[in-house]
């Protein structure tokens, strides 16, 4: 069903090439919605699927074949083979002549030391596809953004170094109905606009599939120090008759990032000489009624589950603020530059909230990280939405709150008396910065708000300024009164009876 509907679009670009848009790929989303889910064949050639993951690593795109090259254009593109799974998109360029297929060609890659027949596997379709530009240097092009597995992608600014992804929709990320799986949504074509001499961007279009849903995507990307990927997305819910699950979707998650934290400031890890290892230290969020919320990452013992409800949204993003070398010491990898990304909505959409998804992970390999807005009305099966934001990957000039933001935040008692009771306590001590700290005469009274709910007693909290940095630091002390039940936790700066800072938030765990 999804290759005819590909064909008739095709057939109708290819006659009218300038009017191919997000339209003609709705029309493939909206008549795949129509016709019953079916899971895609992974079937793959024996050899491909014996090869270990060093194997495959050793098969690589031939620079020769590189898409747009011989035209000096300013992106140009390179595919990934299919891997040993058998996860494959079919690849198609929209030129000023129309619209046609780019089919696997054996010939475009390199296999290394493997013993291989790719002239007996007919067309595999791709891995994925992966772009460049003259990111960091008007003479080299660099990649710039990278789209491969399920609805993934991922993109540098100048001078960053790959970390946190992002995908087109999550569906039940924390878990469905009756404690069903994440349902993960592919995309299965790719439609690849060959750009200009004078492109400032590039655009590409993509169809998703999947159980209960299918959607539209048009990406346009324009890189620079903070790279911009704009989303626009058509999605189609699934009637019951054509969807390939009965249950009812619990979180549809629009805008998701993905990203791992290891351990850091807040949660360090004995015997490691890296003080921190992560891709993003938290969650910022900007509400529509004005209010900056931080959110500390952690790697918890158990799946942790968060919601900041809010009536509209203005943004959020998985940041990774701490920008020094000191703070991870790793030659190699390099987390400093890591990019933080930032969402921001186009257009008004109501009401939901920001889900944080966080679970355990045993090392650095592993994203244990999602963080995406959940609407407060689902789209009803049969129905569609239409949704756009802007994904901004940024180095160390990021999205900050305009007033004050957490610098660090640790966790821990410093000197404490022998004999002194510290059962059920718990100790965070904050570090703020900003302009309107800043702006503070020497002598200025700021106070610590601090709360927590009915499970915590605020014991202690104390603001002064740290006399060695010039910020102003918070001492948070906090007794949890039920060991088995976690405790929430609120705290910002104020002057004069204004707020100076963002909010901290953090939550103890059982």
């Amino acid at each position: 069903m999804a290759a005819c509907a590909s064909l008739a679009v095709l057939t109708l670009a290819a006659g009218q090439a300038h009017a191919f848009d997000l339209d003609d790929v709705a029309a493939i989303a909206r008549q795949r919605s129509q016709a019953p889910w079916r899971e895609a064949s992974h079937a793959v050639p024996t050899e491909l699927a014996k090869m270990e993951y060093d194997d495959y690593r050793d098969i690589r795109f031939n620079a020769a074949s590189t898409l747009w090259r011989a035209d000096k254009l300013p992106f140009e593109a390179n595919f990934f083979h299919v891997g040993r799974h058998g996860d494959s998109v079919r690849i198609h360029e929209i030129t000023t002549s129309g619209v046609k297929r780019l089919p696997y060609d054996p010939a475009t890659f390199n296999f290394g030391k493997n013993k291989l027949s790719p002239e007996t596997w007919g067309d595999l379709g791709h891995g994925g596809v992966r772009f460049f530009s003259n990111l960091n240097s008007p003479t080299y092009k660099d990649e710039l953004v990278v789209f491969t597995g399920a609805t993934y992608f991922r993109a540098l600014g100048a001078g960053q170094r790959y970390g946190l992804s992002a995908r087109g929709l999550a569906v039940d990320t924390a878990g469905g109905a009756g404690g069903a799986k994440e349902e993960f949504p592919r995309f299965t074509d790719f439609w690849l606009q060959k750009p200009t001499g004078e492109s400032q961007q590039l655009t590409l279009y993509a169809v998703m599939d999947s159980e209960r849903m299918t959607g539209a995507y048009r990406f346009d990307v324009q890189a620079g120090e903070q790279t911009t990927t704009n989303v626009q997305a058509r999605i189609f819910m699934r009637p019951a008759a054509t969807s390939g699950n009965s249950a009812p979707i619990t979180s549809l998650g629009i805008a998701p990032l993905t990203s791992m934290f290891f351990f850091g400031e807040n949660q360090p890890r004995p015997g490691d000489f890296r003080p921190e290892v992560h891709d993003s230290d938290g969650l910022m969020m900007a509400t529509g009624d004005g209010e900056w919320l931080w959110r500390p990452l952690q790697n918890p013992s158990s799946p942790l589950v968060t919601s900041f409800a809010m009536k509209s949204l203005k943004g959020f993003g998985l940041m990774q603020r701490d920008r020094a070398f000191a703070n991870y010491e790793d030659t190699e990898a390099r987390y400093e530059m890591r990019p933080s990304a930032w969402v921001t909505p186009v257009g008004d959409w109501g009401a939901g909230r920001v889900e944080l998804f966080q679970f355990a992970t045993p090392d650095e390999t592993h994203d244990n990280v999602a963080a995406y807005w959940v609407p407060e009305k689902l789209p009803a099966p049969g129905q569609s939405l239409d949704i756009a934001w802007q994904i901004s990957w940024q180095g160390k000039n990021q999205q900050l709150p305009p007033n004050g933001w957490v610098t660090q935040s640790r966790r821990g008692f410093g000197y404490a008396k022998a004999g002194t009771d510290l059962k059920d306590q718990v100790q965070y001590v904050i570090d703020f910065a900003g302009p309107a700290l800043d702006a503070l005469p020497e002598d200025a009274k700021v106070e610590a708000i601090s709360s927590a709910n009915a499970n915590g007693r605020v014991l202690e909290s104390l603001a002064y300024k740290n006399p060695a940095t010039g910020a102003w630091r918070m001492t948070l002390r906090v007794q949890r009164l039920n060991a088995a039940q976690p405790v929430e936790l609120r705290a910002f700066l104020k002057h004069d009876n204004h707020t100076v800072s963002e909010t901290w938030t953090n939550l103890i765990t059982p």
